[in-house]
């Protein structure tokens, strides 16, 4: 839609209902507008599923692997696929806009929410998120890059202030975003903190660069809740505020346009870019535009699930194979699959962009699937995790009205007379339906224990909560709301527990209640678990398998409670019950295969202990088969690492996620990642930004490039490889930059191009990878631009940040 076709329908609108258009009309929804014929627009959250408007176990979406899962695959083309399926999701549950990528960096390891973002490098990052864009936005439907920007810690996220150099923000944690503006993202979501003073809601960022510099035409959104004032956010650079109906735009930005606090040009421009979304949306909603996706079968069909599967392969990274992998099934006779995330896989991580998976699989029973009739498996759960415990299930409790695995959810008056009742199979239960005077949530269930002894109960939310066994109160307390952030209050409030003694086959009545108050949300989740077993037993026990097995495939990982949105974590240890737990199954045999299923870097204090190490991330849906096929050799583990691994978090050059006097300084610069661990020559990392094994070896033979290039110009490189191994594979084959001599500072070394390459056993083959010049450029802040340093470029080729295996020496030519 052309600018003089958006100034007819503006005039049709009063300024009252320009206005109105601003704010949403729902949490998900914006307003319709039948004056210039536009529908309402639905937005969701999405970078692992779509979830569409409701939290609902009931909705179930398709799930993919996390972000750091797909940034750990390299590959543009497979992401770009998956941006097709979210897409599919979308339009299935009547969504428009997906709130993906997530373009925030890994600055450190202590990130919470490391799984939803892709990777510690700007430039991986960038093109993983174009891919991701591309794919959503080739049906149609719109993908929001977010969170617009320096968001890259959640440690007082809603009011932190980032302090960062105008040169550091323009060529490491704005480039992401640049680069999806350059592929066409029709939405920027601003961030909750602030930058440099000013909150981003209200920044300048906001124009200059973003619409002024890149002409970025789409909508700026803002992240739900972020936006509590009215002059200054309004004559800013954002467009849209969310959630609706409530909030500080409406009359009260009428009010300030009608006095002349903000221009009556501001708004009008914020509402062009409303009607051009929609129109854009509009032209997407036609036949052959959809046909054009990368996914034109169901969502839930054969294709789609086998789509997820091999994501979640290509992006398990094989850190350590000392001859393990991969496993010939034909050759076992019994598999030992030990620790607790093998039968309850962590397949997502936890906060807003949480869904309920249509399907899910298990690693214990992908290998189960994979080796029936082959061989046995033999599981035994080890110690457990420290944490609370987690959501009751339909395994363990049954419905005491229907008798079906679940349990019964009512919503009660004031009296105490059910509103609602319905069944449901889980006891995480974030969005009760919330019928006129409601005023208790209540869960129901019948719990039938396994075992004998002390269980843990557990309720979570905010309020006057209780919770009764066989009708004796075991739990009844006032627990406050202290804290404003909404994915806490919505989606992951406390837990509080209580300890009660059960017996096995004795089954027992719990009901567990929750009053509701203003603002602390609707979220109740009922949890149960049996304690926590002696650790010397479960070591015991998980030995005696370990010993009598062929081989051992033992899982490990982070849980919700040290992994999510809303808080940053303080430790990257796993705890001393899974270290623990490693070494003793290895030690009893070393044929042991560790599986990691965390979201993003842990200390593994027994990494060379193992007989392999596989980084499985949090794998989506389909975990399980995506674990047997990489374990018995059916496809190649194709990760590669999009962050360093520390050895131990003391070793990590940023560890600082905590402000102080509400200020966050970055204080590193230009030097965050692989780049730092590079420059300060500190010991070395566990393992490199882009380290990764396969199932074969690669002998790098010859790299050459021009001598010469002038500013403006690319660098085009022609890479040869051999593979030199025993079976076909992938390799990625990376180009990092340094600049010896220069006059300027630049990190030590810089990833500047990447390109993934296959091969028979024997085959050489060659590739070219394209260096684009703006990664040959600087910011110069005197200059307020980018600029060239001639001299000296040395272009290390390799298989990871610390393996360089070639180099190219380039000059940059004068300026003429």
């Amino acid at each position: 839609m052309n600018d003089e076709e958006l100034d007819r329908l503006l005039e049709k609108l009063t300024p009252a209902a320009r206005v109105r258009l601003l704010t949403g009309a729902t949490t998900w929804r914006t307003y319709a507008e039948a004056a210039v014929q536009l529908r309402e627009l639905v937005l969701s959250d999405g970078p692992a599923g779509v979830r569409g408007q409701t939290w609902d176990e009931r909705s179930t979406s398709v799930l993919l692997p996390s972000a750091s899962a797909l940034a750990a695959a390299w590959d543009d083309e497979l992401v770009e696929s998956l941006g097709g399926l979210l897409a599919a999701e979308a339009r299935r549950k009547g969504v428009d806009v997906v709130l993906a990528p997530n373009l925030n960096l890994h600055r450190s390891p202590l990130g919470g929410r490391h799984f939803e973002c892709f990777s510690e490098d700007p430039e991986l990052t960038g093109r993983t998120g174009a891919a991701l864009i591309r794919g959503i936005q080739a049906q149609g439907v719109g993908a929001a890059a977010k969170h617009y920007v320096a968001n890259d810690a959640e440690t007082d996220r809603l009011t932190v202030d980032v302090r960062v150099a105008e040169r550091v923000l323009r060529e490491v944690y704005l480039a992401p975003f640049e680069a999806a503006v350059a592929a066409g993202v029709r939405l920027v979501m601003a961030s909750y903190n602030g930058v440099n003073g000013d909150p981003m809601s209200a920044n300048a960022l906001l124009t200059d660069p973003l619409k002024s510099e890149w002409g970025f035409d789409g909508v700026v959104v803002s992240d739900w809740g972020a936006v509590r004032t009215t002059a200054d956010t309004a004559a800013a650079g954002l467009d849209l505020v969310m959630p609706g109906p409530e909030g500080p735009w409406g009359e009260a930005l009428l009010r300030a346009v009608e006095s002349g606090e903000v221009p009556q040009e501001a708004v009008d421009d914020k509402v062009r870019r409303l009607l051009r979304l929609a129109a854009w949306l509009q032209r997407g909603e036609q036949p052959a535009v959809r046909a054009a996706g990368h996914l034109a079968a169901s969502p839930r069909s054969t294709e789609s699930r086998r789509l997820a599967r091999r994501a979640a392969a290509s992006g398990m990274v094989l850190l350590t194979n000392r001859g393990v992998l991969p496993l010939d099934p034909h050759a076992l006779k019994t598999v030992a699959v030990i620790g607790a995330p093998a039968a309850r896989t962590r397949t997502q991580g936890g906060g807003s962009a949480g869904v309920f998976p249509h399907a899910e699989m298990s690693f214990l029973a992908g290998i189960r699937a994979a080796l029936r009739g082959r061989a046995r498996v033999v599981h035994v759960p080890g110690p457990a995790p420290r944490c609370p415990a987690p959501p009751l299930d339909p395994d363990l409790c049954t419905d005491p009205v229907t008798g079906q695995p679940g349990l019964r959810l009512r919503v009660l008056d004031v009296n105490g007379r059910p509103l609602y009742s319905g069944h449901r199979r889980s006891g995480r239960q974030l969005e009760p339906p919330m019928e006129p005077g409601a005023h208790t949530v209540e869960l129901r269930a019948r719990l039938e224990p396994r075992l004998s002894g002390l269980w843990r109960l557990g309720l979570a939310g905010f309020g006057r909560m209780r919770i009764t066994i066989d009708e004796v109160a075991v739990l009844d307390g006032e627990f406050p709301r202290a804290t404003d952030d909404p994915a806490v209050v919505h989606v992951n409030p406390p837990v509080a527990e209580a300890e009660v003694e059960l017996t096995a086959g004795h089954e027992v009545l719990v009901v567990a209640t929750r009053q509701l108050a203003p603002d602390t949300g609707r979220a109740t989740v009922l949890s149960a678990a049996p304690a926590a077993e002696d650790l010397d037993t479960a070591l015991s026990q998980a030995v005696a398998a370990a010993r009598s097995a062929d081989v051992v495939v033992v899982a490990v990982g982070t849980t919700e409670h040290t992994e999510c949105e809303g808080s940053d974590r303080t430790s990257l240890a796993l705890g001393e019950e899974q270290d623990a737990l490693v070494r003793a199954v290895t030690a009893a045999n070393p044929r042991t295969v560790a599986v990691v299923n965390s979201g993003g870097p842990v200390e593994l204090p027994w990494r060379d202990q193992v007989g392999a190490l596989l980084l499985s991330w949090f794998p989506g849906q389909e975990a399980g088969g995506a674990l047997a096929d990489v374990l018995f050799g059916r496809v190649e583990p194709g990760g590669r690492l999009p962050t360093t691994w520390p050895v131990r978090l003391a070793d990590a050059p940023v560890t600082r996620t905590r402000p102080a006097a509400g200020r966050l300084h970055y204080a590193e610069g230009l030097h965050i990642g692989y780049r730092a661990w590079a420059r300060r020559g500190r010991r070395a990392p566990a393992y490199w930004f882009g380290h990764g094994l396969g199932y074969t070896t690669w002998a790098y033979e010859e790299a050459t490039g021009p001598p010469v290039v002038r500013p403006g110009e690319d660098v085009t490189l022609a890479v040869r490889i051999r593979n030199t191994g025993p079976r076909e594979g992938r390799e990625v084959v990376q180009v990092y930059l340094t600049r010896p001599g220069a006059a300027v500072e630049y990190p030590e070394r810089r990833l500047v191009g990447y390109a993934g390459v296959r091969a028979r056993p024997g085959q050489v083959v060659s590739v070219e990878l394209r260096v684009p010049a703006r990664l040959l450029a600087y910011w110069s802040v005197d200059e307020r631009g980018w600029r060239v340093e001639p001299g000296r470029c040395r272009f290390l080729v390799g298989r990871s940040a610390g393996d360089p295996r070639l180099a190219v020496e380039v000059r940059l030519a004068e300026d003429e």
